[in-house]
């Protein structure tokens, strides 16, 4: 039974993408090939197919940009080995830029996270500005190993993201502020 509190980033629940085992799309953006896997499923993302998701049935994705443009939450995508040194240097750096609530939650691969940054209702381009602003000043305190989301850099069907396995930590709120 899928059990992962996913209410904590308003994650979009009208439609999923879903990977086949075969070339769904190609897509040429910025003079690059992109070969896509996941096909859009549009319909609601219900408790059953995270159920499928969670037993290993199936991979499902959801989006992170919705029909309007806006976008709820930048994800970095951390896939190296220290996943306890990022988080303790990203919550650090968040906290510095005057974020109060995120959430890392492990992926399907070991020692993979998806750190959440809650930032609300945002404009596609604000977002990635400040996906970008975040990540180059992170790069600053250790080695780059992951990718930011939403991106410019690759098609816009190409800005989701697995499914979380398992919350790894979270950060709500001002309790730790009196102590800055």
């Amino acid at each position: 039974m899928y059990n992962v509190d996913v209410t904590l980033i308003k994650m979009l629940t009208s439609h999923y993408f879903i990977k086949r085992d075969k070339i769904v799309n190609k897509l040429t953006h910025k003079n690059r090939l992109f070969f896509d896997k996941y096909e859009r499923v549009d319909s609601m993302l219900s408790r059953a197919i995270m159920n499928d998701y969670d037993d290993g049935n199936i991979i499902v994705a959801h989006d992170l940009i919705n029909s309007r443009d806006k976008v709820e939450n930048i994800v970095f995508d951390y896939n190296g080995r220290n996943t306890e040194k990022f988080w303790h240097r990203a919550q650090l750096m968040l906290r510095e830029e005057g974020f109060l609530n995120f959430t890392a939650y492990e992926s399907k691969t070991k020692g993979h996270l998806h750190l959440y940054v809650h930032k609300g209702h945002t404009t596609l381009q604000e977002a990635i500005s400040l996906a970008n602003k975040l990540s180059a000043r992170l790069a600053q305190k250790m080695p780059k190993e992951w990718k930011m989301f939403p991106s410019s850099d690759i098609p816009r069907e190409f800005n989701i993201l697995n499914l979380p396995k398992k919350v790894y930590k979270k950060e709500r709120g001002t309790s730790w502020a009196r102590h800055m």
